[in-house]
């Protein structure tokens, strides 16, 4: 039953994220970049894993050459589709991503450097709808469930204030992410 919800809300937020008018998506990215950027969790952050966004999600090429700039480790996943694990990869160029399986950017791990999970200091994990309490209906996939069960330091997701919702309805497995930034607020969960 749960699944079931989770599915019927994911498609309905993703379609109100793709019909977004451009001006708006654009403001509301300056402001969750911007309270991202002033917060203590990325000014304490040496390593940050973030991934390369999809058209109708918060862009992260700002956020990830804003770290550049700051002289911060900026790491992406590649996905492991056989075991559905990440595997995150340095990268200092986009010219270092392949479009992979669903037009995804990921990292050439031939031109890249391995990061293991330890050595990422703040995760930024994407979804699609969140609640307070820091759990989050992502893509469906898993990747970040099964990646967060042994990941010991901060993670934040980023999402619009009509992301944020009462209650998320959870599985077992489902784990949550310690902040919720918005446009507006962040939420330490």
């Amino acid at each position: 039953m749960e699944s079931l919800d989770k599915t019927k809300l994911r498609k309905e937020t993703i379609n109100r994220l793709k019909n977004l008018p451009i001006d708006e998506k654009k403001q509301i990215e300056m402001e969750i970049m911007e309270r991202l950027l002033s917060s203590e969790l990325w000014t304490n952050a040496e390593t940050i894993g973030i991934t390369m966004a999809q058209n109708f999600e918060w862009a992260t090429e700002p956020i990830i050459e804003a770290g550049w700039k700051q002289k911060k480790r900026m790491v992406v996943p590649k996905c492991i589709p056989a075991d559905k694990q990440l595997d995150f990869y340095e990268i200092s160029s986009f010219d270092q991503l392949e479009a992979v399986y669903f037009n995804l950017l990921e990292p050439k791990p031939d031109q890249s450097r391995f990061v293991q999970k330890k050595g990422i200091d703040l995760l930024i994990v994407p979804g699609i709808l969140f609640d307070r309490s820091g759990y989050r209906i992502g893509f469906g996939g898993g990747y970040y469930d099964r990646f967060l069960v042994d990941f010991n330091q901060k993670t934040a997701s980023l999402c619009s204030g009509d992301q944020l919702v009462d209650q998320i309805p959870k599985e077992k497995y489902d784990l949550p992410v310690q902040y919720v930034i918005t446009n507006k607020e962040i939420i330490h969960a």
